[in-house]
């Protein structure tokens, strides 16, 4: 049966705005460059850190300068700056990432009778950097209670969440999943450090947010009782100083190695290249039990076995599709069993692979792309 292609009857322009500095966000790449084929004319905008390196896109992208980079400071200031920003941009739709870009948006399409989406990355109000300061909490949570029930297009990244959302707000969130498209080019340029590691031994990776609740520390104490293998963490984020401190304390210099941001467009030559993905989630809020997360994805389309945590869409996701296997806790010992285990079960581990080359031609962000097809047109 032949699929209606729908295309704006003239190219209409979509602002994108998020807090990040652009460079790493893949889903929200994925994103512009979906809605470009749709026929729009795409805006990213974010914000820019002393840091933050070049980014050049197929679309037209726009960082602010801020005084303040983090803290309450921050998201006052940045909606601030995004508010006057929307306000005189040209542009007929807005798409809000996340809660802390939501502000913003919601008043600018309101001043103006502009069409706003809303995508929800994360249960926002559950992230683990806020389940210890309900203050904070409960500001976020209101901002959630009085903006979401009156948002008309909204979808997030698992089915989980959008029952939350649905049974909270009794709004219909659409899901679309962070997944790689298909015809994704894994690339060859590899990071010189990674590449490095990769031709002495077997490499365990954990790429993503270097943040609390990701298991990182614990992996970092399990290499303790692993040979013949690195631990290699790509990414950045708000423990990356305290895990390299830890390496130090445990003297795992030569075991475990920092390789800090890698443009996404360079990301898959390294992932690759391991022998084992890591996506060891904690249980420390809503956020995290029903997160599913981007790396599982970009594991899969590597075809790289993974060691997971038995939260429901991560479980349901590896087990499914046979790709790898779970710890049953976060001890550092058992851990290390786990991957002693992955890293000396030849016969298995093939396995996984054979199905993990399965899992990536059903897994592809062409399907999720008709999602937000009926979303934006």
């Amino acid at each position: 049966m032949d699929i209606e292609m729908k295309t704006p009857n003239k190219k209409q322009k979509i602002i994108i705005s998020v807090t990040n500095d652009l460079v790493a966000d893949n889903r929200v790449h994925k994103v512009a460059g979906s809605l470009i084929k749709f026929g729009f004319d795409v805006l990213l905008v974010g914000r820019k850190l002393k840091g933050s390196l070049p980014v050049s896109r197929e679309y037209k992208t726009k960082r602010f300068k801020l005084l303040f980079n983090k803290g309450a400071m921050f998201y006052a200031c940045y909606n601030i700056r995004l508010f006057f920003f929307l306000l005189f941009a040209k542009a007929e739709i807005f798409l809000s990432n996340d809660l802390d870009t939501l502000p913003a948006n919601f008043l600018v399409s309101k001043i103006r009778n502009k069409k706003l989406v809303y995508d929800s990355h994360e249960y926002f109000t559950e992230v683990p950097e806020l389940v210890n300061r309900p203050r904070i909490k409960r500001i976020w949570e209101n901002i959630e209670k009085r903006i979401l029930p009156k948002i008309k297009l909204s979808y997030t990244v698992c089915n989980s969440i959008a029952n939350v959302y649905n049974e909270k707000y009794g709004i219909e969130m659409k899901v679309v999943r962070n997944i790689p498209p298909c015809n994704s080019e894994t690339g060859s340029k590899q990071t010189p450090l990674f590449y490095e590691l990769t031709k002495r031994k077997k490499v365990i990776l954990y790429q993503g947010a270097v943040n609390m609740g990701r298991g990182i520390e614990q992996v970092i104490e399990a290499m303790q009782y692993v040979d013949d293998a690195f631990f290699a963490i790509i990414g950045d984020g708000d423990i990356y100083d305290d895990a390299k401190k830890l390496v130090s304390q445990l003297y795992l210099k030569g075991k475990v190695f920092f390789l800090g941001k890698v443009p996404f467009n360079e990301l898959a030559a390294n992932t690759k290249k391991a022998y084992i993905g890591i996506s060891l989630e904690q249980n420390i809020g809503l956020n995290y039990y029903y997160a599913l997360p981007n790396k599982l994805f970009d594991y899969i389309r590597a075809n790289l076995p993974v060691l997971a945590s038995r939260l429901p869409e991560i479980e349901n996701i590896v087990k499914t599709y046979d790709i790898g296997c779970f710890i049953e806790n976060h001890n550092p010992k058992h851990i290390a069993e786990k991957i002693n285990y992955m890293l000396n079960s030849p016969e298995q581990y093939q396995t996984w692979k054979e199905n993990l080359q399965k899992a990536s031609a059903e897994l592809c962000w062409e399907n999720e792309e008709e999602i937000l097809r009926e979303i934006f047109l």
